[in-house]
């Protein structure tokens, strides 16, 4: 189990995953996803003339990162993916890293990200944005056959849009314009 989290920092008063409606702690059965939350005296105070963000972050005692996580019976949890990046699609939560990490073993794939894209039937459908490796090539159904070994149907792509991933200066991912590419459909190939 590579990835996971959980070794207390000493000024920390608490780091928890709970489920953000109820503030119930989730089983650790390390498949119930939940936000993770964490308070303290390392915490901030909040954000900057912003009373109403800071009253957001805060609800309820603990700060809330974004981050989805599960916790394992051992203690330790694991993060799934950002609460923003979560796609519903006919009622079922699909992880967008969950996807990525799949798309990522095909030996053509350099860059992967997967967001929500629109859709009439489903509400929202994964619409992987790929860029592959210099000198490989890989198409739409490669990727879905791909995927369908891997992951249940309703989380494979249903759109794939290739090309260069837009990144910042540091290599991140910037997402949020992959989303705004994603509802636009002149912009989606598939």
């Amino acid at each position: 189990m590579n990835g996971r989290q959980g070794v207390r920092y000493p000024m920390e008063e608490a780091v928890t995953v709970l489920d953000p409606q109820t503030l119930e702690p989730v089983p650790a059965d390390g498949e119930t996803i939940g936000e993770v939350m964490f308070r303290g005296n390392i915490t901030m105070k909040g954000y900057l003339k912003n009373p109403a963000a800071t009253q957001q972050a805060f609800a309820g005692g603990w700060f809330r990162s974004g981050d989805l996580a599960v916790v394992y019976p051992d203690g330790y949890l694991r993060i799934k993916d950002r609460s923003k990046d979560i796609i519903i699609s006919g009622g079922e939560n699909v992880s967008s890293i969950e996807v990525e990490d799949v798309l990522y073993r095909h030996p053509a794939v350099m860059i992967a990200a997967v967001v929500a894209a629109p859709d009439p039937k489903w509400g929202e459908v994964p619409c992987a944005f790929i860029e592959a490796r210099e000198g490989s090539r890989v198409t739409a159904d490669e990727l879905a056959s791909h995927c369908r070994k891997h992951l249940a149907g309703f989380k494979v792509p249903k759109k794939f849009v290739f090309g260069p991933v837009p990144k910042t200066n540091t290599g991140k991912i910037q997402k949020f314009l992959l989303r705004q590419q994603a509802r636009s459909a002149s912009a989606i190939d598939v």
